[in-house]
């Protein structure tokens, strides 16, 4: 929301060397548990992987784990290469390169001037052919913060460079017509194919890496700290995205495969990157504090679901926006820290603790997201339409997103740069942008920031409404 909307920062510092794809650094998020992904790394097990084919390898556990999403990730495209391009799959002829950044005497790999270089980054080097990551303040850390899934998804991405430079796309072609080819279009490729070898694995192909689909939110998380700084334009030569950007590329890759990733382009990608108006959106970092926040965006959310509700023949009932310094209990469900309450009607909000703190910790999009789907519970309640069961649960999430790309389509820009990142943010760590009103809501995050794109690309005709 222009000048309004607080997010999480993270600070991200590209690593570029002799064109090297350099797509990760400062690691940052909240700690999990997800154990999502189960790997046999161990090669003195039955079906353990061979980490040998890593040069400078350590032969730990980092570097196993590593090893074994190389050897599936080969396996990927070495089936889906010819399908998808035609002609064989040719593995890196450069190589793999695992880089201890703590060792001031470790060798380097090519495309850089010392192993330091690589400290906090993966990359592939297409002038090398070949890849390489920080074994030490890298993979570590990304397994530790957000599970083995995150390990998975940076070199699945790295490698997505790799097919790029193999299906013709190459740093020649990019810098002769940037225009067509902008760096962000490069990247948001990169993570669509990570999206469809990660669906790959998830439908039980590959040998040594197995993930749960329910357990997917580590590696969407991990894609919130790769997004580039607030502020950043999408036609900045390094612009990567924001995180709604990534999260959208990857999940297109994961739901419709590795063709739909190779036709992507400037004509057919929506990209929602963009750079802070003027010195008071830069100076306040989008930022509106909670009650500011409030004012703004009510008659906005008031506006666009009255239209909503009487175009389809049903009058909308205004409900009103009611503060509690406790969790709302207007109904015997919890709906979280926002509720829509049909009686009154109205829309109560905890002032008290959880919403504020979410509000801090997030952003006020957060925010605004949470009580968008409140107000979609609303229109649902006036539509006549099931306010409980997975289709509300779905359509309200849906719903919040249509709100919001309704924002994006304003001739006057509303929206700040990262509103959408900590809408994704909210989704992903809570459930209470799609808990019905029997309290029940989509259990995974990964399901959630589905259903909110869907809104927020395709509108409100595409949340199941009559």
């Amino acid at each position: 929301m222009r000048t309004r909307l607080a997010r999480l920062s993270v600070p991200l510092v590209l690593f570029v060397a002799l064109g090297a794809s350099a797509c990760t650094n400062a690691i940052a998020g909240t700690p999990t548990s997800s154990g999502s992904v189960i790997t046999q790394t161990d090669p003195n097990q039955p079906g353990g992987v061979d980490p040998s084919f890593v040069k400078n390898t350590d032969n730990g556990p980092i570097d196993r784990l590593a090893a074994a999403v190389l050897t599936d990730v080969r396996s990927y495209w070495e089936e889906t290469f010819p399908k998808t391009f035609g002609g064989d799959w040719q593995d890196l002829s450069g190589g793999y390169y695992s880089v201890d950044t703590s060792d001031e005497k470790a060798p380097k790999p090519p495309c850089v001037d010392q192993a330091s270089d690589v400290e906090g980054n993966a990359f592939y080097c297409p002038s090398a052919d070949t890849m390489a990551w920080d074994r030490a303040a890298l993979l570590p850390v990304l397994k530790e913060r957000f599970g083995e899934a995150a390990v998975m998804l940076v070199l699945a991405h790295e490698m997505g460079h790799a097919v790029q430079r193999r299906s013709g796309l190459t740093v020649e072609k990019q810098q002769a017509d940037p225009d067509k080819y902008p760096t962000i279009l490069i990247e948001a490729q990169a993570d669509c194919y990570a999206g469809s070898f990660v669906r790959w694995v998830a439908d039980d192909n590959a040998t040594y890496l197995h993930v749960a689909k329910d357990r997917l939110d580590p590696a969407l998380e991990s894609l919130i700290t790769f997004r580039d700084p607030i502020g950043t334009e999408q036609t900045d030569e390094g612009a990567h995205g924001d995180a709604f950007d990534r999260v959208s590329a990857f999940q297109d890759g994961f739901d419709s495969g590795a063709k739909l990733c190779s036709e992507m382009s400037v004509d057919n990608r929506t990209f929602t990157q963009t750079g802070f108006i003027d010195q008071n959106d830069a100076a306040n970092n989008g930022n509106l504090p909670f009650d500011q926040m409030l004012t703004s965006i009510t008659p906005k959310l008031g506006q666009y679901f009255n239209t909503l509700v009487t175009k389809r023949g049903k009058k909308w009932s205004q409900p009103k926006l009611t503060p509690t310094d406790q969790h709302p209990d207007c109904t015997q469900a919890d709906q979280g820290p926002v509720a829509f309450c049909p009686d009154d009607p109205a829309i109560d909000y905890d002032t008290g603790d959880e919403l504020p703190k979410i509000h801090t910790d997030i952003g006020d999009y957060a925010t605004g997201t949470l009580i968008a789907s409140r107000y979609a519970l609303a229109a649902l309640t006036d539509l006549k339409e099931p306010t409980e069961g997975s289709d509300s649960q779905h359509d309200a999430v849906c719903l919040a997103g249509s709100f919001t790309g309704s924002l994006l389509g304003q001739a006057e820009r509303y929206l700040s740069p990262g509103d959408l990142d900590e809408a994704i943010q909210v989704l992903l760590t809570y459930d209470y942008a799609a808990r019905d009103m029997s309290g029940k809501g989509i259990a995974t995050g990964f399901e959630r920031v589905r259903a909110f794109r869907k809104g927020v690309l395709e509108g409100d005709q595409a949340c199941g409404l009559k």
